[in-house]
């Protein structure tokens, strides 16, 4: 697996092994995170970065498992499964990655 498709499932990875530092060092300075088409929840690297340690602080055995993912051109959808730990809450998650050039600029969930 090469291009942004690798650089997605990367921050998966990182996201499971609640490393928000090196989740946001695949992003521009200027990324967030936001509902689709809707509001952003988290803006700019830093901001990113706070959140995922907040929730990963609420939710020490949070888990993302990637059911299917595509490529298109500047943009890669995952479909997700994400749980809170044993027991805890789990759903599924439709994540756009919307690129400029390497680097993610924007994240976008479908839930």
């Amino acid at each position: 697996m090469t291009g942004k498709l690798a650089t997605a499932h990367r921050m998966i990875a990182r996201y499971n092994a609640q490393d928000a530092d090196g989740y946001v060092d695949l992003m521009t300075d200027g990324a967030c995170e936001a509902t689709y088409r809707g509001a952003v929840v988290r803006e700019g690297r830093e901001g990113v970065r706070s959140g995922l340690k907040a929730m990963f602080a609420q939710y020490p055995q949070n888990h993302a498992g990637i059911l299917s993912s595509y490529e298109i051109g500047d943009t890669v959808v995952l479909h997700e499964n994400v749980s809170r730990g044993p027991g805890g809450e789990a759903f599924e998650v439709m994540s756009i990655y919307s690129f400029v050039g390497d680097k993610v600029d924007r994240v976008e969930f479908i839930r």
